[in-house]
C-alpha cells in the first residue's frame, strides 16, 4: 500500500496507465544492483533511485578522482579520494530517503559472484572491463537474473537486455573477447554526456522489465552515436553453442575471465589512428600483403564516400556475411566515428578471425586528419 507521501513523489507514475499503483508497487518491492557507480552507474542509479526501487545495491570498490568528475554525476569535487559506493549510497538516500541502499565496497570477482548478485532481482551491469562484463553475464544466466548491460566508448554506446529464457545472452553476441580489446575511458577518451544517456537508458529498461511493459532489448543491440545524434539496432540470436547458456553449457560456476573461455591466445584487436592506417595501407600494398577493408556504415554513407578498396558490409548485416569475407588477411573495420567498427571488430573476433583491426575515430577522423575534402555522410 502507498503511502500519501509515496503517491505525491510518484505521482507522475501514478498518472501512466502503465504503470499506476500497481505498477508503483512493483517498482518499490524490486531489488536491483548496479554494477559500477561510474559513469553508467551513475545516471542509472540516480534515476532508479528516484522511481523508488525498493532496495538499489551498489558494486564499486574504486575511488573517487577528479577526472571522474566530468561525467559521474553521483559525485562533487568535495568527494574527490573517498570511496565510490559509500559515497554514492549518502547520495542517493538524500534524493530518495523512502529507499534502501546497499553499499558494496569491493571488487566482483568469481569467488563472490554468487553471493553478492544472488539476494537483486535484476542486475544494471556498468562496468568498464570485459572480463567483469563476462563474469556478470554468466552469474546472471546461472542464477536466472535479468540483466541490463551497457558499454560506452569515445562518442558512441550500446546497450542490450537478457531475460532468462527469453533471448540471448552477451556471450551470444560476443562469444569469445579479451581484456585490452575494448579501450575504457581513460585510455579512449569519452564525451561526458554519453554514459548519462546509455546510463538513463539502462534504468529505463530495469523499470520495463520490473513493471513488465513495453518491449525490451532482447536480442537486439542498440547503438548510439553522439556525433551523429542517431541511433541503430541489429539483431542477434541465441547461440546453440553458447558457452553457458547453450544447449550444452561448459561454464556451470562462475570463473575469472582466462578460466572463463577468453580467447587470450587470439590477436588483440588492433586500434588504428588515420595516419598509421595510411601508412599500414602503403606499406601493405608496397609487400603485396593481402588486406580486406569492411566499411560497416549503411550504404547511402558508403556511397557519399569511402577508402578505395573498401567494401560495404553493413553492421547489422555482418553476423551472416563474416563467412563470405577473406578468412587468411588482415582485416580493418570502419564506420563514421568508431563505435560501429569496435562492435564489429569484436563481432569478427568472436567468430574466431584473427589479424583484426578498427579505425580510431572512423572516416571522420580520417577527413580532419588526412582529407579535409572529404565529406562524411550523416547515419540517417
Amino acid at each position: 500500500m502507498l503511502s500519501d507521501e509515496a503517491r505525491e513523489r510518484y505521482s507522475r507514475h501514478l498518472l501512466l496507465p502503465e504503470i499506476g499503483v500497481a505498477g508503483q508497487e512493483k517498482i518499490g518491492a524490486a531489488r536491483v544492483l548496479v554494477i559500477g557507480a561510474g559513469g553508467l552507474g551513475a545516471p542509472a542509479s540516480l534515476y532508479l533511485a528516484a522511481a523508488g526501487i525498493g532496495t538499489l545495491g551498489l558494486i564499486d570498490h574504486d575511488h573517487i578522482d577528479r577526472s571522474n568528475l566530468q561525467r559521474q554525476v553521483l559525485f562533487d569535487t568535495a568527494a574527490i579520494g573517498l570511496g565510490k559506493a559509500d559515497t554514492a549510497r549518502t547520495r542517493l538516500l538524500a534524493l530518495n530517503p523512502g529507499i534502501s541502499v546497499e553499499a558494496h565496497s569491493v571488487e566482483l570477482r568469481a569467488a563472490n559472484a554468487l553471493e553478492l548478485i544472488g539476494p537483486y532481482d535484476l542486475v544494471i551491469d556498468g562496468s568498464d572491463r570485459l572480463a567483469t562484463r563476462y563474469l556478470v553475464n554468466d552469474v546472471c544466466v546461472l542464477l536466472r537474473k535479468p540483466l541490463v548491460s551497457a558499454a560506452i566508448h569515445r562518442f558512441e554506446g550500446q546497450a542490450m537486455s537478457y531475460l532468462p529464457g527469453r533471448g540471448p545472452c552477451y556471450r551470444c553476441l560476443f562469444p569469445k573477447s579479451e581484456d585490452g580489446v575494448v579501450p575504457n575511458c581513460a585510455e579512449a577518451g569519452v564525451l561526458g554526456v554519453l554514459p548519462g544517456i546509455l546510463g538513463a537508458l539502462q534504468a529505463a529498461e530495469a523499470l520495463k522489465i520490473i513493471v513488465g511493459i513495453g518491449t525490451p532489448l532482447l536480442g537486439r543491440l542498440l547503438t548510439f552515436d553522439a556525433l551523429a545524434m542517431s541511433w541503430h539496432e541489429f539483431s542477434f540470436a541465441r547461440r546453440a553453442d553458447c558457452a553457458v547458456c547453450g544447449d550444452h553449457p561448459s561454464i556451470k560456476s562462475p570463473e575469472d575471465s582466462v578460466a572463463a573461455g577468453l580467447d587470450n591466445s587470439s590477436s588483440a584487436i588492433g586500434r588504428l589512428a588515420p595516419a598509421q592506417l595510411q601508412t599500414f595501407l602503403q606499406r601493405a600494398a608496397i609487400d603485396g600483403a593481402a588486406v580486406t577493408l569492411v566499411d560497416v556504415r549503411e550504404p547511402h554513407e558508403y556511397a557519399a564516400s569511402h577508402l578505395q578498396g573498401a567494401i560495404n558490409v553493413p553492421l547489422a548485416q555482418l553476423p551472416r556475411r563474416l563467412a563470405d569475407l577473406p578468412l587468411h588477411c588482415n582485416t580493418v573495420f570502419i564506420c563514421r566515428s568508431g563505435g560501429r567498427s569496435w562492435a564489429a571488430a569484436q563481432l569478427a573476433a568472436s567468430a574466431g578471425r584473427g589479424s583484426l583491426a578498427h579505425l580510431e575515430g572512423g572516416m571522420l577522423a580520417w577527413a580532419a586528419e588526412l582529407d579535409p575534402a572529404m565529406v562524411v555522410a550523416p547515419l540517417a
